[in-house]
């Protein structure tokens, strides 16, 4: 049993046992950036796009759903260019807008001034701290020359750090097992821990995972909307690619790599003996930079079997549980989402901090709708392929099931009593489980004072058997599972702003009351999240700012 079964366990507990060093405040005034920054380095500006309206939601995560994946009006698979790959980074991780609503978090008092201004993206971040780092390795089918460029958020612009093409050492780095072999373009993902770590310590490891995972699926949206793939692979020789971008390891680590389909692709440049290395080494803001023995161990942890990829059908026995309850059974209508495109409901995605109203109610079919696309989410990574059938390679291959489990505390919908539902998704039903209203539960158990649950029309929680995917796949699954969390509270932001509702999602929760009002101690399934979905205040004070 590896040190992630500790950590995962120590997650669960810090509601009621704090994680060292208890004691521990956040100097803001030595904050860090909020992006790497490289001085000196020149690049390029990337392009402004236009986005077809026919991409919308329903496209990129809603599948059966009209113009979802396959159906009537949806667009066919094509390759990546220039322009696609910039209409998707700026809606993803560029800076959209600049965050003046009045509400109830914590930091509404600096949102004025400058220095401390929050810029909105359409990826959700822990904290809104965005510590994914977004490097392009291109290769000679590209645009322009091949080399290793850094995404710079602030600017959307691609910062050259390597000149020459070097796209066969990530091609070495993926493996002998194909993954990535008909490729000359790369998206690799890395977060710098202190980026995050700064404000929550010990557990910053918990939090970036879950921003992996938030960034990966707002592309697979984007993408999928648009007819592109993205496919990432977690497992790969992570060492070597955090040689390869001139980075410490432990400091930064190498979370995820993306192929991308670029039409024309040409996978031929060889890993060489003594590759090139990034020499260029961004600027730290912060005069003073910690280590914290938790994050070092839970990091090393995860990087110590990096090659060794899960065989397809790893997951099966940690996939999600049959949903519990015993009680009444609800059937909702059929998933349906406004016609709405993905880049306008992530620009329009916000956190509601404070600002539910009750007297509106949630509609069931916005609750199913919600649901739905958030059940049929997954990272879509090289761990989660099933096994071949034995009839042959491929033969009727149907997808590896999930492995996320929904619940759903009902306070306010309409057509629904209160109490707490587990989801159904193959029977597209909500199963009893606790009756009566929730909201003296959700408010006990939440720690922060930046949200009234009671007010929200429901409270959703995604759970993972995650002791049982570690044992299946080794302490790297802890990127996996908190991946996947991630993923979903990606989509349930997205399909909210869809919807039109307000939406939130929290760590600050005790997780052990959830499996204790769930009853969940025997099914393994851990609450990693709380997503909180509902009507908001009508006109609340805000001021417009947007800037793409």
């Amino acid at each position: 049993m590896g040190y992630a079964h500790e950590y995962a366990a120590a997650i669960m507990q810090r509601g009621r046992i704090p994680m060292e060093p208890a004691d521990f405040v956040p100097d803001w005034v030595d904050r860090p950036r909020k992006a790497k920054f490289y001085p000196g380095v020149g690049g390029f500006p990337l392009p402004e796009t236009d986005f077809p309206a026919g991409a919308t939601v329903a496209a990129g995560c809603l599948p059966g759903a009209a113009g979802g994946p396959g159906a009537e009006g949806a667009f066919a698979e094509r390759p990546f260019t220039l322009d696609a790959l910039s209409g998707m980074l700026r809606d993803s991780y560029g800076l959209t807008g600049r965050r003046l609503g009045v509400q109830s978090n914590t930091d509404l008092a600096a949102l004025p001034h400058y220095a401390q201004a929050n810029w909105s993206r359409g990826t959700a971040s822990g904290g809104g701290l965005y510590p994914v780092s977004v490097y392009w390795i291109s290769g000679p089918s590209g645009p322009g020359t091949p080399g290793v460029h850094y995404y710079a958020a602030p600017h959307h612009a691609m910062q050259r750090l390597v000149a020459g093409d070097v796209t066969g050492e990530v091609r070495a780095a993926l493996g002998a097992d194909g993954t990535g072999a008909d490729h000359d373009h790369f998206l690799v993902l890395g977060i710098k821990y202190w980026q995050n770590a700064f404000k929550y310590n010990s557990f910053s490891f918990h939090a970036v995972s879950m921003d992996l995972g938030a960034v990966l699926q707002t592309w697979r949206m984007w993408a999928r909307a648009r007819g592109l793939t993205i496919e990432p692979a977690l497992w790969f020789d992570e060492p070597r690619l955090s040689r390869l971008l001139g980075v410490e390891n432990e400091e930064e680590g190498v979370f995820a790599v993306v192929p991308l389909s670029w039409e024309g692709a040409r996978p031929t440049a060889p890993a060489l003996p003594v590759p090139p290395a990034v020499r260029h080494a961004d600027s730290e803001r912060s005069r003073t930079v910690l280590t914290f023995e938790t994050l070092q161990r839970i990091h090393a942890a995860t990087v110590e079997a990096a090659t060794d990829r899960p065989a397809p059908g790893a997951l099966e026995p940690a996939t999600a549980a049959v949903p519990a309850g015993t009680g009444a059974t609800v059937a909702l209508p059929a998933p349906e989402l406004p016609p709405v495109s993905v880049r306008t409901a992530l620009r329009e995605r916000r956190s509601s901090f404070g600002r539910f109203d009750a007297s509106r109610p949630v509609t069931s079919g916005q609750l199913a709708a919600t649901l739905a696309a958030c059940a049929a989410t997954s990272l879509g990574s090289d761990a989660e392929r099933p096994a071949a059938p034995a009839d042959g390679p491929g033969a009727g291959r149907t997808a590896l099931p999930g492995l996320v489990t929904l619940y759903a505390f009902v306070n306010h919908v309409e057509g629904i009593e209160p109490g707490a539902y587990a989801y159904d998704p193959a029977a597209h039903e909500l199963r009893l489980v606790v009756p009566g209203a929730p909201g003296p539960f959700l408010q006990r158990t939440y720690f922060l004072s930046n949200y009234n649950l009671e007010q929200t029309g429901a409270v959703l929680v995604p759970t993972v058997r995650t002791t049982a995917v570690l044992d299946a796949v080794g302490d790297r699954g802890y990127r996996l599972v908190n991946g996947t969390i991630g993923a979903v509270a990606q989509t349930f932001y997205t399909a909210a702003s869809a919807l039109g509702l307000g939406a939130g999602v929290a760590l600050g929760f005790d997780n052990i009351s959830y499996i204790e009002e769930l009853g969940l101690d025997g099914t393994g399934e851990k609450p990693l999240l709380i997503m909180l979905l509902g009507n908001e205040r009508a006109r609340p004070a805000d001021f417009r700012y947007e800037i793409a």
